[in-house]
This record gives structure tokens, sequence and C-alpha cells, in this order.
């Protein structure tokens, strides 16, 4: 999914002027982040024909910040240029704590030395209530 200069053109208004010394023009920059929501890649295996991509990361992350991508998807879906919702969701360990059971631990086979009789161990004390004798 790339844009061609006649799509890009209709959503240029929407990104920031540029500033500076500018290596990679906003339609690689725009293109290659495209590229990695559609093929969902990590942004160091971006192919090497969209440039450097921590130029890109570093490009994609502030007009994130500063909103810029969110009016960019919007324009590109209300010209129906592409059909995308982004949409990002992380789970780790840091945010959903999982029971030991749950984590695929071997279960103990061997049963604890206080394990009852009942429960299918061997009895390993028997309690004697013992009367003690009055004098």
């Amino acid at each position: 999914m790339e844009l061609t200069d006649t799509q890009f053109e209709t959503i240029s208004s929407h990104l920031p002027v540029k500033r500076g010394n500018v290596r990679l023009s906003d339609h690689d920059v725009l293109n290659a982040i495209l590229y990695v929501a559609e093929q969902g890649c990590k942004w160091r295996a971006l192919p090497e024909r969209f440039g450097n991509w921590h130029t890109v990361y570093t490009r994609m992350n502030r007009w994130s910040k500063n909103g810029t991508l969110d009016k960019v998807f919007e324009a590109l879906q209300k010209n129906g240029i592409i059909r995308v919702k982004v949409e990002a969701i992380s789970l780790d360990s840091t945010s959903v704590k999982v029971h030991p059971d749950g984590t695929g631990a071997l279960k103990k086979t061997v049963d604890s030395p206080l394990g009852s009789h009942g429960a299918g161990g061997q009895q390993r004390f028997i309690w004697l209530p013992r009367m003690l004798e009055r004098h």
C-alpha cells in the first residue's frame, strides 16, 4: 500500500511545514508508515527503499504526539484512499498478572508429608486422644 503522487497531494495540506534540512520527503515517510502498518513488521525491518528506519520512526512519533498522524489518516479515509482503523493494544506481564498455576509450570506429584489419608496420601500419623488418669 503506497500512495501515488496524486493521492499524496490531496492530503499534503494536513502535514506540518518542513523545517531545516530534511533528508526524507513526507511522501516517503508516509509510505513507510503505511508499510509498517500493513505488514506489521518491526521498524528495524523496514526496507531500505524507504530510507533510514530511525528517521521514519522519529517523524512518525512526532506526528503522532502532535496530532498530525490522526489528521492524515482521517483525510485518507475521508477521501477514500485507504480504509484503515489503527488501534494498538499491548499486554505483557507488567499489566496482566498470572497465577503460577496458569504459567504452565509442572504440577507437584509428590504428596506433602501432611497429606490426609482420605485424599489418597498415606497416613503419616495417628491422633490418639488419651485421658489422663486422675489420682
